[in-house]
């Protein structure tokens, strides 16, 4: 038994790394149909938002109905809002920022979330922040300064979307996080599947509604297929091994979405990104390893 189970763990881990890498490859094709409607085909952004989440919706359909109208049961109805509300506008300005700057640098700068949630953990939730925590966040803003460089000639206002939206997600992140302890991972996402849509449409409706037809009506059914897919592949990675093992094969989308931006529009990235993406990329697989190192040491 002893002999066999290491080889058992191994073959897991190598599944769930698999599915991570498998999630961040739909992702990349996802943002490459994303940048394509967005500022190829002029599709107003907060359309877009709508149209990708509500072809995901319905592809989503299946689990909504297998969890059934019981799952919406809560004590907490207006943080399961709140919550969402602050995700769709997460993916609106996400969206906006594709339409406006090259995948590579919106990747780079939308990893910066984890260094929000620590921020919104400790003023929201009063967690203590040690020394470690604090300094791997700076590292990290930092990388992002480094890539905005909102000191240059180049420099466009239009870069603060992507950060806008790891803002936005890490207080969405937040309001799960508080949720998780007291309501059912079912209903958490059966709010978020069941919101979202009408929310979108609400800041589409508010920003000049589009209707898609012809070649981007099918993109849109292929963003909402590859929304689902990249999700679930994210679910049968986290459910295959631990996160402290699988989330370093979560940052190969950052190569991956510059590949993905170079063979499909060019993007040739200058050597800055690389550095700091370094930054951030190292500042977070740090605090990854700190918060799992603590957890192991309270078991």
């Amino acid at each position: 038994m002893n002999q066999t189970s290491p080889t058992f763990s191994a073959s897991r881990a190598m599944v769930g790394a698999a599915w991570m890498i498998a999630a961040g490859i739909a992702f990349s094709i996802l943002n490459i149909v994303t940048q394509w409607l967005t500022m190829k085909l002029a599709f107003a952004s907060a359309s877009a938002a709508f149209w990708q989440y509500a072809f995901a919706l319905v592809f989503s359909l299946p689990f909504l109905l297998r969890a059934g109208l019981g799952a919406m049961r809560t004590r907490y109805p207006w943080r399961h809002v709140v919550r969402v509300a602050l995700a769709a506008f997460g993916v609106t300005t996400w969206v906006a920022g594709l339409a406006q700057v090259p995948i590579w640098q919106a990747i780079a700068l939308v990893m910066t979330s984890p260094f929000f949630i620590i921020m919104g953990a400790r003023i929201f939730l009063g967690e203590y922040i040690g020394s470690a925590r604090w300094a791997a966040t700076a590292t990290g803003f930092m990388g992002a300064m480094i890539i905005l460089q909102p000191w240059s000639d180049s420099f466009s206002w239009a870069a603060f979307l992507p950060i806008l939206s790891a803002l936005l997600w890490g207080a969405s992140s937040l309001i799960t996080k508080s949720l998780t302890g007291v309501e059912r991972p079912e209903t958490i996402t059966v709010w978020l599947l069941a919101l979202l849509t009408p929310i979108n449409g609400g800041l589409a409706l508010a920003a000049g509604f589009e209707i898609p037809t012809g070649l981007t009506l099918l993109l849109f059914v292929a963003a909402g297929l590859l929304t689902v897919m990249a999700q679930y592949f994210l679910t049968l990675a986290y459910s295959a091994a631990d996160a402290a093992y699988i989330q370093p094969f979560d940052d190969l989308k950052l190569p991956l979405n510059v590949f993905a931006g170079w063979l499909v529009f060019g993007y040739a990235p200058t050597g800055y990104l690389w550095l700091g993406a370094l930054l951030i990329l190292g500042a977070s697989l740090f605090i990854m390893r700190n918060e799992m190192k603590k957890e192991r040491e309270i078991r």
